[in-house]
């Protein structure tokens, strides 16, 4: 039996802990907050209405069948914690200049027919190639990549890739390019570009292999947990805690202890003597743990460039808005959005606000997050990552944020959804705020080292281990729960 330290109670660190603990291990979770749940955060405002219930983070749960696998390989049944309902849209997406919407859903047959009905009938046949070509990046990815570990780039080099893998993957292409190449429709091209940002990246920069990740949501279906996606936190932590793991909130892990190459333990704030352990599994973006609790220089290199953050407005409005669960309000110009949250430091180009950005817009269906005859909105658009660097935007700057707060209401105005005169309250939340709440560097959303490559979940230190967004398999609750089984299988059972 090892002693099993893990710093972060995340998803990811959460499910790390559960799938060690079932087999035999010692172990304790340090999370520095309050509560568990990491990013998957939750508000509740409380008025004379009553109470208004926000998810901070994740609004969309995927791959299901990672879920009952976690929950099942720790001795339970996912249905028994959480009541999953399956969405129809998944999303809503509405294109600059009027003209039809698209709901996309799970059916690939149906959905084809809906591009079909709204675009034309050489559309929906663009759209069932990409899919076909989707499919093949797919199957590959989970069969190659997802599941396992991947240490260095040598890895995948290695991998015996089938050559029709290589051809639909296509090393050295963008998402964006294989937008342009396979879809006629400006429209499509533009949902497709959207997933970049699921990962945090400029779909101009991204890898074309990202295209797995629509195939994923639309052919394995997106769903709401009732009450809320924090409910799978709380689902989590009583695992947690039914097997024995010890959970501490509100302490800070300040030092992982390594010395020789070996780890040793960790230290605490404000404790002197350290907590030994034979192995400690770090859910703390990859950025943290390389600067400042296990500092290793060299692995900092591109940890902190170019991923995205995200400005969010948390509405409490009044009535019924006739919105879908998930609605996307997509600009006119795609690439000045782009231009403004990444900026060009290279070129002496600061990040900026984007003065007209995508609005992502969650409004969930459930009597049990808003009184009677209102609705909680949750909306982010794509922003800059907290800092003073030219690709970067400081979000601390006195005015800026209730500024730019009015402004993505002014640009849902001019997309056909005003609520400026309806609003109970709002609240604003820049990454600045991220930053703090999360421990996100620059309040990155999906982990600072975005795009598809991360770091590994090994780390330089003998019995030292990466979980979480920021490293592989990637980011969102499916690949960091994934991530969570990778290191669980390589520390392995403690008989």
């Amino acid at each position: 039996m090892a002693r099993v330290v893990v710093v972060g109670a995340g998803v990811g660190g959460l499910a790390t802990a559960a799938r060690l603990a079932v087999t035999g291990h010692e172990v304790t979770v340090f999370e520095r907050a309050e509560v568990v749940g990491g990013k998957l955060g939750r508000y509740t405002r409380d008025t004379p209405l009553g109470a208004f219930h926000f998810d901070t983070g994740p609004s969309l749960l995927t791959l299901p069948e990672v879920f009952a696998d976690l929950f099942e390989a720790t001795g339970a049944k996912l249905d028994e914690y959480l009541d999953l309902v399956p969405l129809d849209p998944i999303v809503r997406h509405v294109f600059p200049g009027g003209g039809p919407v698209l709901d996309s859903c799970a059916d690939p047959v149906a959905f084809a027919d809906r591009i079909g009905t709204a675009f034309g009938a050489e559309a929906a046949a663009d759209w069932g190639r990409l899919w076909r070509r989707a499919g093949r990046v797919w199957d590959a990815s989970w069969r190659d990549i997802l599941r396992t570990g991947i240490d260095s780039p040598r890895d995948l080099a290695k991998l015996a890739w089938r050559l029709g893998d290589l051809a639909a993957i296509g090393p050295g292409q963008t998402l964006r390019g294989l937008g342009r190449r396979s879809l006629r429709d400006p429209r499509l091209r533009m949902l497709l570009d959207r997933y970049a940002t699921y990962t945090g990246a400029d779909p101009r920069r991204a890898p074309a292999a990202l295209v797995a990740v629509p195939y994923a949501e639309l052919a394995f279906g997106g769903w709401y947990l009732r009450g809320g996606l924090g409910t799978l936190a709380d689902a989590l932590l009583s695992r947690c805690l039914d097997l024995g793991v010890v959970v501490q909130t509100g302490t800070t892990v300040t030092r992982i202890d390594a010395a020789g190459g070996r780890v040793h333990g960790v230290r605490l704030a404000g404790v002197a003597a350290p907590v030994p352990a034979d192995m400690v599994v770090a859910n703390v973006d990859a950025l943290t743990v390389y600067r400042d609790l296990l500092p290793s220089p060299r692995r900092l290199a591109g940890l902190a460039d170019r991923s995205l953050a995200g400005f969010v407005l948390l509405l409490g409005v009044a009535g019924d808005s006739g919105l879908a669960h998930h609605n996307v309000f997509f600009p006119g110009d795609y690439d000045a959005e782009f231009d403004a949250v990444f900026g060009a430091p290279g070129r002496g180009v600061p990040a900026r606000p984007a003065p007209d950005p995508t609005v992502f817009v969650t409004v969930a269906d459930d009597p049990t997050v808003r009184p009677a005859g209102h609705e909680a909105w949750f909306v982010l658009v794509n922003a800059a990552r907290q800092g003073r660097a030219l690709s970067a935007v400081d979000w601390r700057r006195p005015g800026l944020a209730d500024a730019y707060a009015d402004r993505i209401l002014d640009v849902l105005a001019e997309r056909g959804v005003d609520v400026r005169d309806r609003l109970v309250f709002r609240e604003v939340r820049t990454p600045a705020d991220l930053a703090d709440g999360a421990a996100a560097p620059g309040g990155a959303i999906y982990g600072t080292a975005g795009g598809l490559l991360r770091p590994a979940n090994r780390t330089p230190a003998h019995g030292v281990f990466l979980v979480g967004g920021s490293t592989h398999p990637g980011g969102g609750l499916p690949m960091v729960t994934l991530s969570a089984q990778i290191v669980a299988d390589r520390i392995g059972p403690a008989w």
